[in-house]
């Protein structure tokens, strides 16, 4: 477990350049709060406590801006950069060493009891404002633009982009 922790701290570290020190990561940064208590009320819905794990999300949305529903599945590593805005949802799966920005949503587009968001593979980086939809599948080594939209599977070591904007002159 302790190991755990310093490998999930150091993957903070190693990626942010602005971070100081681990001490400031652990206790100043949104994401690791964010992803404690996920881990905490992932525990609680797996054993069937749902109202308590529901509350223990909606504990960790109100101080981090962040919201993962307590089903969610996280992978080790998983570094949430700012992060107010990033919905994550109930039968979405994230893997090991991702990088996800704020304003991001693993969301659904089906209100049926199945599998119905994204899974997002290893090594993963997924940009600000990016919208992954549906039960669809991020191939590992990818990367999300901000902004994009994702409603079909992504192959692994893709680069997916918003659409460019057009200027009208």
């Amino acid at each position: 477990m302790e190991w755990q922790v310093i490998s999930f701290i150091r993957a903070y570290k190693n990626y942010d350049p602005a971070a100081k020190s681990m001490l400031e990561i652990l206790l100043l940064y949104p994401g690791p709060r964010a992803i404690f208590f996920h881990r905490i009320a992932h525990a609680l819905y797996v054993c069937k406590l749902f109202f308590i794990a529901r509350l223990v999300a909606d504990i960790s949305r109100t101080l981090t801006g962040i919201e993962i529903h307590p089903g969610a599945q996280l992978g080790k590593r998983l570094v949430i950069d700012h992060g107010v805005g990033c919905v994550i949802g109930e039968t979405a799966i994230v893997g090991d060493d991702c990088v996800i920005f704020h304003g991001v949503t693993l969301g659904g587009m089906k209100f049926e009891p199945i599998k119905r968001h994204p899974t997002v593979g290893n090594h993963v980086l997924i940009g600000t404002g990016a919208k992954i939809l549906g039960p669809i599948m991020i191939g590992d080594h990818s990367k999300i633009g901000a902004n994009a939209v994702v409603i079909k599977d992504v192959p692994p070591h893709s680069v997916i982009v918003a659409p460019q904007s057009v200027t009208l002159k």
